[in-house]
């Protein structure tokens, strides 16, 4: 009998992405670190970059952005165990967290805001101005 197995070509213009995909998969992560889910949306402008952080407080968290690369990390401290007792199920996350991310194009690190709400980690971080496309004005003679 044959297997079928799909097969995902690598784009050799992505590298670092598949890099950073493979890398920070949280079965490839030490001890008690996990992985935080992103989404990252591009517009004209520059980047929209989206964490959820369940139970983490803004104290917690550390933003970086140093040569293209946007960092996230902190901790999520566990809870004291009950003493009368024994868990049944014990599946949420605790312990340090870590995420990169880096941008395909410059991107100004001066300008970037950041906003903390419900748990939900909201970033825009602009372009820089050298990248942004340009329209050209064209004159008649």
């Amino acid at each position: 009998m044959t297997k079928i197995v799909r097969w995902n070509r690598v784009d050799p213009t992505n590298l670092f992405e598949e890099f950073d995909r493979v890398l920070n998969r949280p079965a490839l992560r030490w001890g008690n670190e996990w992985s935080v889910a992103l989404d990252v949306a591009e517009n004209e402008d520059g980047y929209v970059v989206k964490a959820n952080l369940p139970g983490i407080t803004v104290d917690d968290v550390e933003l970086t952005l140093e040569d293209n690369v946007l960092t996230i990390k902190g901790e999520l401290k566990a809870e004291e165990t009950i003493e009368e007792g024994q868990y049944h199920v014990r599946e949420r996350r605790t312990g340090s967290f870590s995420r990169s991310v880096r941008f395909p194009v410059l991107v100004n690190s001066t300008a970037v805001t950041a906003n903390f709400e419900n748990g939900v980690l909201s970033l825009h971080v602009p372009k820089a101005e050298e990248v942004k496309p340009k329209r050209i004005e064209i004159k008649a003679v």
